[in-house]
């Protein structure tokens, strides 16, 4: 019993001490319940930092902050005071002001009463606001885009919504945050860190003072700033010849990845969305017929057409079905229930092949392909090939630091397996995708990301938009080189080939004397109207600087619009100059829209 006793008394004389230690740390050592019960008699005003600029890679800023205030006020310590001077002052309706009162009548808690005053208005209302106190400002930024270009990629700013309140703590009710491009993906870098200022107050909410020196304030830390692939001026040249034409145009350097241009068109003005006229405009902008917020360069999924030959080249090189030597003599080439039609006949060299566009060339390319003896059936041989095409980065997503990419369309032999029945389908059931028809679906990033691979001989860089951040460089999955399955050897006849494209072939118009552009014409399928124009290139042959691919929607043949576009892109990059002003003002004063 006695046992018992001292077990008992033992217990709560350890509960004892510890719950007067624990008074000790909070009433003497702690800080902190202190400055919890004495927060109705302080005032915390965030400081926000200034966010990272954005730089393009010539160092042109191309997004920048402007300075804004944010009037606030703390109900519970306004005395009478001239409500017609004040509205007339700040710019609102009385009714307005009575009923912000009415809603916070009792709240010691600052109130937002007016966002976003300009520099000029709050230098006008700073010089009155004394006469009206428990009215206060607080400073912070907007953006500014000094181009205005590039505003699928560049992003916005808008208010925090309440999903994001609730997965990042750093956000309060009336933040800024990235919703989209370079803004949302590098939004914790480009943010920075907010500072507090606490202040003590009177019991109607008037400020007395920094609390205990300003011992306890925080500094705002600004946020990173950032340095773009992009070449504005490429992407100002890339926006001005797409005007009045739906499509896109992405330019990317070949040995980095880096993305020195991505257009989408119909474009618009980034600085629309911001400021106070941002619900407003961007309402008016996602309701245009032709989508301009729809970032045709990620989201689009084209039939590459033509512009499809050199792969399948490259891996019938590959697989030793053909030879740079290999000549087959065509008349179109019969598929069983129809024949596919060429512009080309007799005997087509591989180089003639590439030049001229042949249709019944890769047919037979394909043919051999998918009838490969090595394989037991069309489907293992098809998937085979398909795994080649993936190799190219094509029909997957690439990872590339830009929202909403699209990942594409390469169907499994499954595919075929369900609508034609298992075993019910060979290479001229599928002889469209020799020609880059029938279920092919890649985006423009992903065609222009391919001429790069043929660029390098067999590699690339995932394609990315941002090459420094902060002075500290960019993520490790940016500089890794990724492999085609073709050997190197074979890329050589292909680039030959559509050298030749360029100076004698299809793609003539984009010929620029001096720059040893390769290219390659397509003209795509498009059920709903006219055929999509399409070109690729590079440039030059044997040092590839550049990598461009060119969708001009329903404008028919690639050779008429988008190889001079490309052409012109690659010039500007190249030398700064347009040596065919005639060629720019026809393309750019071109509509392509209609019943715009």
């Amino acid at each position: 019993m006695k046992t018992k006793r001292f077990i008992i008394s033992f217990i709560f004389s350890i509960s004892a001490l510890v719950f007067i230690a624990k008074l000790f740390y909070i009433q003497v050592i702690d800080d902190s319940f202190k400055l919890s019960a004495e927060n109705n008699t302080l005032r915390h005003v965030t400081i926000y930092p200034s966010r990272g600029f954005v730089f393009d890679r010539t160092g042109k800023i191309i997004v920048a902050n402007q300075s804004t205030y944010d009037l606030k006020v703390v109900p519970r310590s306004i005395e009478a005071f001239d409500t017609s001077e004040f509205c007339k002052l700040i710019g609102i309706s009385k009714k307005d002001l009575v009923s912000v009162f009415k809603k916070k009548k009792y709240s010691y808690k600052p109130v937002i009463l007016k966002k976003q005053i300009n520099g000029e208005e709050y230098a006008r209302i700073a010089e009155s606001l004394y006469k009206f106190p428990g009215f206060y400002t607080e400073k912070r930024s907007l953006r500014t885009y000094p181009f205005p270009v590039a505003a699928n990629i560049l992003g916005y700013l808008g208010e925090v919504n309440v999903d994001e309140l609730k997965n990042d703590t750093y956000y309060q009710s009336g933040d800024y945050v990235g919703k989209s491009g370079i803004e949302k993906v590098y939004e914790t870098d480009l943010r920075g860190d907010k500072g507090t200022e606490v202040f003590m107050v009177d019991v109607l909410g008037r400020v007395q003072g920094p609390y205990k020196n300003g011992s306890y304030n925080k500094q705002a830390i600004a946020g990173k700033n950032i340095v773009s692939s992009l070449d504005i001026e490429l992407q100002k040249l890339g926006e001005f010849l797409m005007q009045n034409k739906i499509g896109s145009i992405v330019a990317i350097e070949p040995l980095t990845g880096e993305i020195l241009a991505m257009v989408t068109s119909p474009a618009y003005d980034p600085n629309l969305f911001i400021g106070k006229k941002l619900a407003e405009n961007y309402r008016k902008i996602e309701y245009q017929k032709n989508k301009p917020l729809f970032n045709r360069a990620l989201r689009s999924m084209y039939p590459p057409g033509s512009t499809f030959k050199p792969i399948n080249a490259l891996i019938a090189l590959q697989k030793g079905l053909i030879t740079d030597r290999t000549v087959l003599v065509l008349n179109g080439y019969d598929a069983g229930t129809h024949i596919v039609k060429d512009h080309v006949s007799g005997a087509v060299s591989f180089k003639k092949s590439i030049q001229m566009s042949s249709n019944a060339y890769y047919c037979t390319v394909l043919k051999r392909i998918i009838s490969d003896k090595r394989f037991k059936n069309y489907a293992d041989a098809y998937e085979d090939w398909r795994t080649y095409i993936k190799s190219f980065g094509l029909a997957t997503k690439l990872g590339t630091d830009l929202d909403f990419e699209k990942q594409g369309i390469l169907y499994s032999h499954k595919y075929y397996d369900n609508y034609y029945g298992k075993g019910h389908w060979n290479y001229n059931t599928i002889i469209s995708l020799a020609i880059g028809q029938g279920e092919l679906g890649f985006t423009p990033l992903q065609t222009a990301n391919m001429t790069a691979v043929i660029a390098n001989k067999g590699w690339y860089i995932t394609p990315h938009i941002v090459k420094d951040i902060g002075g500290a460089g960019i993520n490790e999955k940016f500089i890794k080189k990724h492999f085609s399955k073709v050997n190197k050897k074979y890329f050589q006849p292909v680039k030959n080939a559509m050298e030749s494209v360029v100076t004698e072939g299809t793609g003539m118009l984009a010929y620029v004397p001096g720059l040893d552009i390769c290219g390659k014409t397509g003209t795509a399928q498009n059920p709903h109207g006219k055929d999509h124009s399409i070109f690729i290139a590079f440039a030059p042959k044997d040092n590839p600087k550049i990598a461009v691919s060119v969708y001009v929607e329903n404008a028919g043949f690639g050779s008429t619009w988008a190889a001079p576009i490309a052409s012109m892109i690659i010039e500007k990059y190249l030398t700064d100059s347009i040596s065919r002003p005639w060629l720019l003002k026809r393309i750019s004063e071109a509509n392509l829209i209609k019943n715009k």
